[in-house]
């Protein structure tokens, strides 16, 4: 039952703190789509979807699996949505998130995030996802593949995402809101045993209309159901964009038919032949009435008529009311944020101040001990550079004085040798003198002979030439 309590407690979760919201991309080495297979019967999610531009995303708020989409990077919008019926919704707030790990793969956000808020921390924002400007304008609307009003608290949050939204005119997105929550609450809670093993899978076909050039206009809606338990049914309903009114029913084989070739939404015992026809028949004759306009399960009589007159009436007189609730409601949500802002924004700056002056101080501290410790490593080895100076310096002098006492005294010494050495050396060159001396004289007397004999040989050569050449041979034969 709505409440004021409960409609403050929601404003304020959605609007306050959207960090709860969460979704991530599931990895290609994890089993379907990880944690959210609860949403498919026997947790199995439909086949047939292989493209490369199929990116899987488990929806989460508050640390648990809300729903399941299949979302396509190419068409930038989900071609499906899967979810079990929770609660209808009492009340509805916007608060629009987007997925960063779309964009940007490497990002550190793990989560879905307020578009807003994401600033400049995503690279490539809106390469591979529609976002919140591409429908600015365009004359569309995000419409919801998961309709919000089909569930409350965490499950209704959870849905305002842009990877379950699709454009859809205003009348065709109010047109399928109010046909599938009908259909699920008229037709298929009330023939489902377990209410929690009513599979639901609402998705898009995408067409080749683009709004903006970017995001694919669907060509038709579709949802397919199965209650997966005794005496279960499944069945298909299509509505076509340029009909909204249209809500044509098939069977789940017939759907798969027009989407992509290969596809099988549903395996185990949802499939055809393990299902209870009559079922079936119950669910698609409350369906074509919905579809017929009628009322269902309403009666005819006064009674009846008049509850409704009064409460139209009640509900007239208690819309102005309401809205002023609501509006007030909404000046005190967005007065919350702003403090929650503002003290947000004091809080950053006075802890990002004083981690400044810790990191400052950090620097110092750090440059203070390597100072003190460079000059403390430094003092042995200055000791010792100037003991061992000090040591070769004591060495060098006494070398000094050494040598100059050497120096000194090698003076005398050295005199007084040579003197003692002359008479020695003077009476051992006698022998050597004379010896050389006699040597002389002989050397000079045989020099003497050697000039005679030298001179008469060449008297006696000179006188025999002349005699040769003058004298004639005849007297000398005589």
């Amino acid at each position: 039952e709505w409440t004021m309590k409960t409609s403050i407690v929601f404003l304020l979760c959605i609007s306050v703190f959207p960090g709860f919201s969460q979704g991530r991309v599931v990895r290609e080495d994890e089993t379907g789509f990880a944690e959210c297979n609860v949403f498919f019967p026997g947790q199995v999610p439909p086949e047939g979807f292989t493209e490369p531009f199929h990116v899987k995303i488990c929806q989460q708020y508050n640390k648990e699996p809300r729903f399941a989409t299949l979302y396509s990077t190419k068409d930038k919008i989900p071609l499906y949505s899967a979810f079990k019926f929770t609660k209808p919704a009492q009340s509805e707030e916007e608060s629009w998130l987007v997925e960063p790990q779309i964009d940007d793969p490497e990002n550190d956000l793990h989560e879905m995030v307020h578009e807003a808020n994401i600033g400049g921390t995503v690279a490539n924002l809106g390469a591979n996802q529609a976002l919140t400007s591409d429908y600015v304008g365009s004359g569309y609307e995000r419409g919801l593949l998961n309709p919000s009003l089909l569930n409350e608290e965490d499950f209704q949050v959870a849905t305002y995402t842009l990877t379950n939204a699709v454009p859809l005119s205003p009348a065709l997105s109010k047109s399928w809101h109010r046909d599938i929550g009908k259909v699920v609450e008229q037709a298929l809670i009330p023939h489902c045993s377990k209410m929690d093993h009513l599979y639901l899978l609402a998705g898009a076909i995408p067409s080749s209309v683009q709004v903006k050039g970017k995001v694919s206009v669907p060509e038709s809606l579709w949802l397919a159901a199965c209650c997966d338990a005794q005496e279960g049914w499944s069945l298909g309903l299509v509505k076509k964009i340029n009909d909204e009114n249209s809500l044509a029913d098939f069977t789940v084989r017939e759907l798969e038919k027009q989407l992509l070739p290969g596809v099988h939404l549903f395996k185990g015992s949802c499939e055809e032949d393990k299902q209870s026809q009559e079922k079936r028949e119950a669910v698609l004759q409350v369906v074509s009435q919905i579809r017929s306009g009628e009322q269902v399960g309403a009666s005819n009589n006064q009674e009846t008529k008049e509850s409704g007159w009064v409460r139209r009436v009640a509900g007239i007189i208690a819309t102005p009311f309401i809205k002023l609730l609501e509006l007030l409601i909404y000046i005190f949500v967005e007065l919350v944020k702003f403090v929650f802002h503002f003290l947000w924004l004091v809080v950053k700056r006075v802890v990002g101040t004083i981690l400044d002056g810790v990191y400052s101080l950090w620097n110092g501290m750090v440059s203070y001990l390597k100072a003190v410790s460079m000059v403390l490593i430094s003092i042995p080895y200055d000791v010792g550079r100037v003991i061992i100076n000090i040591f070769l310096g004591f060495l060098q002098i006494v070398r000094d004085v050494v040598s100059l006492t050497y120096r000194i005294l090698s003076i005398p010494v050295g005199f007084v040798l040579h003197l003692a050495a002359f008479p020695y050396h003077s009476i051992c060159a006698i022998p050597s003198v004379l010896k050389d001396i006699a040597t002389g004289i002989w050397g000079t007397f045989s020099l003497v002979i050697d000039a005679t004999a030298a001179v008469l040989h060449g008297f006696y050569y000179l006188a025999g030439h002349i005699v040769k050449r003058f004298v004639p041979k005849g007297s000398s034969d005589d």
